[in-house]
């Protein structure tokens, strides 16, 4: 081979590997929600992605997806993602066993899949990032064991338990934490529901039957979000009960807020989604460059990071929310909990 050969054939080397290093540096990565009964996803996760994304890979192209609690719908919007050519799709299913499909399908064609928030137990993603979901439900059941020993409920009195989707794997494990929470609690669990599709209507159309058929043996309800807790507070509400007993969430959003400030909900979990979703961007660049992410620890056969969120309540939600800038006065104290919101500390 002479000079010239040698240095065409080094160029056109050097040439495929510049236009792999490109590929890898303008990937295309999907961030596919599962519906918008919370608000969290288009307020918090997206942007915490977009931004974070923006600054690793500016180069990379993202898409966002919400299905709307539609299972038929996200497996579309996978497909869709991976035609558009997605190399890394963050999913955080509606259906966490159909979900074992799409990881397949993806695998089939060489795509990454970074489970997000819900674990997909059947099917290996490359990775999963989320909160401690089983730490999440014993840390609120906790807390309003020890609210209810505080204020002398007497052992043997009876509790709601209200679990969130059945078809949400992670819900399970919110689920599986609220049961060793209450485990050895003394508190006998009256009745327990799945909400469909995390529904607060549905928890609130539960809560209602359930007042009818217990009345006051009800001392406090454990809801594994704040949309589920606020429909049993909105139950509770309508059906004339004071005083509320104390009920629990999980997301702190503003409108649980409110509820803590107002006295009528009694915790929820400080879980700022821009962290899990900042963490999920990280994982979803390295896997486009061909890295393997280093795994915190492992979940359902899957690497894993799961990180460890605050339980809220009126003690110190200016400390955990307020003063770390996860919320703004400006946001929360308006008008009627704008008293509440002086009683607390969190304005003057």
């Amino acid at each position: 081979m002479n000079y010239r050969t040698m240095l065409l054939a080094t160029s056109a080397v050097a040439a495929m590997f510049a236009g792999s290093a490109y590929a890898q540096d303008a990937a295309t990565v999907a961030f596919l929600m599962p519906d918008q009964a919370s608000t969290r996803y288009e307020k918090h996760d997206f942007p915490g992605f977009k931004a974070e994304m923006e600054k690793l890979c500016p180069s990379c192209t993202v898409i966002y997806q919400n299905a709307n609690a539609d299972a038929a719908l996200q497996q579309q919007q996978f497909n869709s993602v991976i035609a558009q050519g997605a190399k890394v799709v963050v999913l955080d299913p509606v259906d966490s066993a159909a979900a074992a499909g799409l990881v397949e399908i993806a695998h089939s064609q060489d795509v990454k899949v970074i489970a997000y928030d819900r674990p997909i137990p059947d099917k290996a993603a490359d990775y999963y990032v989320s909160f401690d979901n089983e730490g999440i439900g014993y840390a609120i059941a906790k807390s309003l064991v020890d609210h209810l020993k505080a204020d002398g409920v007497v052992d043997g009195s009876g509790v709601l338990q209200i679990n969130g989707s059945p078809t949400d794997a992670a819900a399970g494990l919110i689920r599986d934490g609220i049961h060793r929470g209450l485990k050895d609690s003394g508190y006998k669990t009256l009745a327990e529901f799945d909400t469909p599709e995390w529904a607060p209507p549905k928890a609130q159309e539960w809560t209602a039957g359930q007042i009818t058929r217990f009345g006051d043996q009800i001392k406090g309800i454990v809801a594994a979000n704040d949309g589920t807790g606020g429909g049993a507070i909105a139950a509770l509400k309508a059906a004339g009960v004071k005083p509320v007993p104390p009920v629990t969430g999980n997301d702190a959003t503003i409108a649980a807020l409110q509820l803590i400030i107002s006295g009528d909900q009694y915790n929820t979990i400080s879980k700022p989604s821009e962290i899990v979703a900042a963490a999920a961007a990280k994982v979803a660049v390295q896997l486009a460059k061909g890295e393997t992410p280093e795994p915190k620890t492992t979940l359902y056969n899957t690497p894993s990071e799961l990180f460890v969120p605050a339980v809220v309540t009126a003690e110190n939600i200016k400390a955990e929310i307020f003063d770390k800038k996860i919320q703004t006065p400006e946001e929360v104290c308006t008008g009627e909990y704008a008293d509440g919101c002086k009683k607390l500390g969190i304005i003057q």
